[in-house]
C-alpha cells in the first residue's frame, strides 16, 4: 500500500483522500485552510458530497487518513505528493497556475530536506505543457533535484462529477494518467489495477490535453443539444423528443467513428445538410452558432491542408484518394476534390490515384463522380497504379486509404513529401518529410 500526501482539501483532493483511504493507502491530506484540517480530523467532511462524511469517519477510525496544515511534515511522511488545487481562469481567459505553483514550491522546499525519492503528481486540470515548463523547473529549482532521477513526476487527471464523486472514483470511465519515471508510474497502475477500466498509460502533455479534450467536449455536447432543440421548439417539436432518439443510435450516432482527427468533412449529406438546418434555423430566427461554426471549422480544415502541400514547394503532387470517401467513386462535395482544385489553380500539377474513380472512367460509368466537376480534365490526370503515382509525383497527399497503397507509400514516405489526411500508421508523427495533418 503507498503513502500519499494530498495537497488540497478542495472537492478533488477531499473525494481522492477518502477513497484512497479506504482502499488501504495511508493518507496524509494538506491544506491552509485550517477549518477544512480540522473538519477532516473530527472526521467530518468539509463538502456536501454523498457518502463522503461515512468514508471520511471510516479513514479516520482505521489511522489511514487524516490532515494537516504542516506540508513539510506531510512531504516527510509519505511517497508521493498529490496536487488538487484548483486552477481558475486567469483576466485573459488562461489556467491560472497560481496554487499548482504555490503548492509545488511547499513540496519542494520540503524536499529540499529529504532523503530518498519521492513522485509529485498533478491532478489539477492544466493545459499541455504546464507540468514540463513550469511546475518541474519550480520543484527542480527549490528542491535540488532533478525530474525522472531523484524526483518522480505524473500527471494524473480526475473525471469526478460532484454528487456522484465517489461511484465515479469506483466506476469510471476514463483512466489515463502520464509519468517521467517508472517508479511513479508503479505507483499509479497500483492505484488503479483493481477498478473496471483499461488503463492509458501515456506521456504527460498527453495526459493533460486528455483532461482538457473531455471537459471541453461535454460542452460542445451540450451547446449542440441546446442547439438542435432550440431550432426543434421553433419548428413546434420537442427537442428532447428528438435528441432521445438521436441517442439511442449507438452505432452511428453514439459512437467512436467520427471522432478520429483527419481531414474536412464531404459526400452527398452532410455538407448540404448542415447548410440546410442551418438555413432552417435562420429563417426561424435562431441563431445556430454552433452550426455555423462546424461549416467555418470545415473549410478552415481543407485550407490548412492546401497550405500544408503548398509548403513543400512541389510543383508535381500526386494525390491518393479523390472521391469524398474510400469505396466509391463519388466525387459530390469531397473535400480532396476541392483541395485538388485549388492545387490545381495555384499551378500545380495534379495526378490522382483513386481505384474507384479509376474503374468509374475505365468502365465509361455514366454516374462517374455523380456529376461533379470541381476538378478540371480529372480523367486525364487518373494514374492507375500506386507505384506510377509515387515515380512522378515531388510531393504525395494521402486523402483515402487503400490496402494495396499502404507499403509503397510508407517506402515513399522516407524520401518523398508526404502529406497525411487520413494516417498511413496509427504510430507515426510528423518527422521529417512526413506531415500528418492532425498528429
Amino acid at each position: 500500500m503507498a503513502r500519499i500526501s494530498i495537497f488540497g482539501i478542495g472537492y478533488v483532493g477531499v473525494v481522492s483522500a477518502a477513497c484512497l483511504a479506504k482502499d488501504g493507502h495511508e493518507v496524509i491530506a494538506v491544506d491552509v485552510d485550517p477549518i477544512k484540517v480540522e473538519n477532516i480530523n473530527d472526521g467530518k467532511s468539509p463538502i456536501v458530497e454523498n457518502g463522503l462524511d461515512e468514508l471520511i469517519a471510516e479513514g479516520r477510525a482505521s489511522g489511514r487518513l487524516r490532515a494537516t496544515l504542516d506540508a513539510k511534515e506531510a512531504v516527510l511522511n509519505t511517497d508521493a505528493s498529490f496536487i488538487c488545487v484548483g486552477t481558475p481562469s486567469a483576466p485573459d481567459g488562461s489556467v491560472g497556475l497560481h496554487y499548482v505553483l504555490s503548492a509545488c514550491e511547499s513540496i519542494a522546499e520540503a524536499l529540499a530536506e529529504k532523503e530518498g525519492f519521492h513522485s509529485v503528481v498533478i491532478r489539477s486540470t492544466i493545459v499541455p505543457g504546464s507540468t514540463e515548463e513550469q511546475c518541474i523547473p519550480t520543484i527542480e529549482r527549490i528542491s535540488g533535484r532533478t525530474a525522472g532521477e531523484d524526483l518522480g513526476i505524473g500527471y494524473y487527471p480526475e473525471f469526478l462529477r460532484e454528487s456522484t464523486a465517489i461511484e465515479d472514483n469506483y466506476d469510471p470511465g476514463l483512466i489515463v494518467f502520464g509519468y517521467m519515471d517508472e517508479a511513479t508510474g508503479a505507483i499509479l497502475t497500483e492505484l488503479n489495477a483493481q477498478l473496471p477500466c483499461d488503463i492509458h498509460k501515456v506521456d504527460v502533455r498527453t495526459a493533460e490535453m486528455v483532461k482538457y479534450t473531455s471537459n471541453t467536449w461535454r460542452a460542445v455536447k451540450v451547446t449542440y443539444a441546446n442547439e438542435i432543440g432550440n431550432i426543434a421548439k421553433a419548428c413546434g417539436l420537442d427537442g428532447q423528443t428528438v435528441m432521445k432518439i438521436l441517442c439511442s443510435d449507438k452505432k452511428i450516432n453514439i459512437s467512436s467513428y467520427f471522432m478520429r482527427p483527419g481531414f474536412a468533412f464531404g459526400g452527398s449529406c452532410l455538407p448540404k445538410d448542415v447548410r440546410a438546418l442551418r438555413h432552417l434555423a435562420h429563417s426561424k430566427k435562431v441563431v445556430p452558432f454552433l452550426m455555423d461554426a462546424v461549416l467555418e471549422a470545415n473549410a478552415g480544415q481543407i485550407a490548412r491542408a492546401e497550405r500544408m502541400v503548398k509548403e513543400s514547394g512541389a510543383k508535381k503532387v500526386g494525390m491518393v484518394g479523390i472521391s469524398f470517401k474510400p469505396g466509391t467513386d463519388d466525387l459530390r462535395e469531397s473535400p480532396l476534390a476541392e483541395l485538388a482544385s485549388r492545387l490545381i489553380g495555384e499551378g500545380i500539377e495534379v495526378s490522382v490515384y483513386d481505384p474507384y474513380v479509376h474503374t468509374a472512367f475505365k468502365e465509361d460509368m455514366s454516374a462517374v463522380g455523380r456529376t461533379d466537376r470541381k476538378v478540371p480534365d480529372l480523367k486525364a490526370r487518373m494514374v492507375g497504379e500506386i507505384a506510377d503515382l509515387i515515380d512522378q509525383s515531388e510531393a504525395i497527399v494521402v486523402g483515402n486509404l487503400y490496402d494495396e497503397a499502404v507499403a509503397p507509400l510508407t517506402a515513399a514516405s522516407e524520401a518523398t513529401a508526404m502529406v497525411d489526411l487520413t494516417r498511413l500508421d496509427p504510430h507515426r508523427v510528423s518527422a521529417g518529410t512526413y506531415s500528418g495533418i492532425c498528429w
